[in-house]
């Protein structure tokens, strides 16, 4: 095996790959295995040369004094020769000089690119030797869009192409990018024009159709089958209740209140304003962040209404006609929304429910943000009466169980239902501001879908598990009670971190708190995150979500499969939702999605989907 050449420490001349340029460089370590020098450039990029790439300083300056002219290229001094064969010396001499100034310039022009372009990432010898750019810092590709957008010197990029200074795989990574690019801003320009939705959803016409009518009559039959002394499938179907006995309007009334009161929360003048994602007009939207403070007034004029003995299981004894109510107001409120988004602009229009078929577009919903002045009705609708309105009924249920079953105090399963859903919706109220990045404030129009979907399924279907307990009571033990515990905690916290990380790298990508974060860079000028929770799976804070579901029905017992009706429905709604997620972001990142797809090959489950 023969000697290395050059010690650790020394200063010698480095060849660039893929050019015939040297370069000062300081050797850094020799591989003996590979017989390859790493070199440190003096602006810290880092290669591993071959011995033959390498030459001391005294023999290139001795090369160097050697030659008549200072050209790296014998090509360049031949042409240089032959187009002035017959001139006098002196003239010689003088376009000799010229032409010597005129190649240093050019060779230093080579020389500050060369050295420039490698410098965005830190894994600098990684990006050489065509690994994946998944493992650079998620700051590298913006900053590298930004070198590339920020290029005005057309000869630098000639300088380039005509010594070849790029590898062969970094030659194709580019153009892979810049194909990319141009696939992405081919979809934008040809979306802009024509704004139809082209592709339906939810089985489409017919399937949107069949969902206006089959979801009010699935909550309505969920009801009556707790209302039964025996839940189960097998008595099919529920003895259905006269019309006269789903109706009534005082009950209509209270429920006219409650959304009034929430109403009147949300336009109170506290929290801080904050502004959406730009919409397709650039125009960003303003939204106040007050919803925990309207759930803690909520909550004051609850306890001042108990306090005054007000008998709050008027909700558990008339909760089928609560939740008529609510379906019709979300009927008369859908058809309000369509109705004035016809004369919407075509800009305020939701990319998604604009097919030009009224029962589609009625049901997606056909404007993405209506609003009356400043009041944001899809915004307010996602959290305010639903979500609060659900903890509302969970306390009816407690004080309902208590009451008919002569307790004292309530059972241990109602008090974990009760608790662990209160920690959800106090978490969603807490952490506001997350919503205003999710798919149904920035794609999905408020139509039937959104405005049944806060108003009624929320408050009326999450809460089973509390009104299945008033009337089918389970007694279980406190260890039982410590297991379930534990696992809705474990969801909560894979839930919450996901989320947390995702948001805060969506606001700051650059944060150094988030420096330890790797990212596929895409052509969109965003980052996708394939480490931490996000390099788990792709959709971590579902997992998280529906392990919290299974806790909350576990306390039910395993007496009949009613209460587990949550979890089933929920699997089923965030399996469709990440279909629907896959789709979009293939459409929006391409090629950079695949090598996210790749990399972070699970979807919710780890090793199973």
């Amino acid at each position: 095996m023969p000697n290395r050449k050059y010690a650790d420490g020394e200063v010698v001349m480095g060849r660039w790959p893929g050019s015939v340029l040297y370069y000062e460089v300081q050797v850094t370590s020799y591989d003996d295995a590979s017989h390859l020098y790493t070199v440190k450039y003096k602006d810290g990029t880092e290669l591993a040369l071959k011995e033959s790439d390498i030459r001391s300083q005294s023999s290139f300056k001795q090369r160097k004094s050697q030659s008549s002219s200072s050209s790296p290229s014998r090509r360049s001094r031949s042409r240089s020769r032959s187009r002035s064969p017959g001139r006098p010396a002196k003239g010689r001499r003088r376009s000799s000089s010229h032409s010597r100034e005129h190649k240093d310039d050019k060779k230093k022009i080579i020389q500050e690119t060369t050295l420039a372009l490698p410098k965005p990432s830190e894994n600098n010898t990684k990006r050489y030797n065509g690994e994946p750019d998944s493992t650079e810092r998620n700051d590298t590709s913006s900053k590298l869009l930004e070198q590339q957008k920020l290029k005005p010197d057309v000869e630098v990029e000639r300088v380039l192409d005509q010594y070849s200074l790029r590898s062969r795989r970094e030659e194709k990574k580019k153009e892979e990018i810049y194909a990319e690019k141009k696939i992405f801003e081919t979809i934008k320009t040809t979306e802009k024009p024509s704004s139809k939705t082209k592709e339906l959803e939810f089985g489409g016409r017919f399937g949107t159709f069949m969902l206006i009518f089959l979801l009010p009559a699935t909550v309505l039959y969920l009801l009556l089958m707790c209302k039964q002394d025996d839940p189960s499938l097998m008595n099919f179907p529920p003895p259905l209740p006269t019309l006269e006995s789903l109706w009534e309007a005082k009950v209509f009334g209270v429920f006219l209140l409650w959304f009034f009161f929430q109403a009147l929360f949300y336009l109170l003048p506290i929290g801080k304003v904050v502004e959406g994602l730009p919409l397709s007009n650039g125009r960003k939207l303003q939204y106040r962040i007050n919803g925990f403070y309207a759930f803690v007034l909520t909550a004051a004029a609850i306890g001042t209404l108990l306090y005054f003995q007000f008998e709050l299981h008027y909700l558990y004894d008339h909760f089928i006609q609560f939740a008529v109510s609510a379906a019709a107001f979300s009927m008369v409120l859908s058809i309000y929304l369509y109705i004035r988004s016809l004369k919407a602009p075509e800009e305020d229009l939701a990319p998604g429910g604009n097919s030009g078929y009224l029962v589609y577009d009625f049901f997606t919903g056909h404007e993405l943000n209506p609003r009356i002045g400043n009041f944001d009705l899809k915004y307010f609708c996602e959290l305010r009466p639903g979500l609060i309105g659900w903890v509302v009924i969970n306390l009816a249920m407690l004080l309902a169980e208590m009451k008919i079953h002569n307790q004292s105090m309530p059972s241990l399963s109602m008090i974990l239902v009760n608790s662990f859903q209160l920690l959800y919706v106090v978490d969603a109220l807490w952490n506001e501001e997350a919503v205003l990045t999710t798919m149904d404030i920035i794609h999905d129009g408020f139509g039937f879908m959104l405005a049944f979907g806060d108003l009624v399924w929320v408050p009326f279907v999450y809460s089973l598990q509390a009104f299945y307990l008033v009337g089918h009571p389970i007694a279980i033990s406190w260890p039982v009670a410590a297991a379930i515990t534990i696992l809705n905690c474990i969801g909560y916290y894979i839930f919450r971190s996901a989320n947390s990380q995702k948001n805060n790298f969506r606001r700051n990508p650059a944060d150094p708190k988030l420096s330890y974060l790797k990212v596929i860079p895409t052509a969109t000028g965003k980052g996708l995150l394939v480490t931490g929770w996000w390099g788990f799976v792709r959709h971590p804070n579902y997992l998280g979500d529906i392990i919290m579901a299974l806790a909350w029905s576990l306390p039910c017992g395993f007496n009949h499969i009613l209460p587990y009706f949550y979890v089933i429905y929920f699997i089923c709604l965030l399996v469709h939702r990440e279909a629907r997620d896959e789709h979009h972001c293939k459409k929006k990142y391409g090629l950079a999605w695949e090598r996210y797809c790749q990399r972070v090959p699970y979807r919710i489950f780890p090793y199973i989907y």
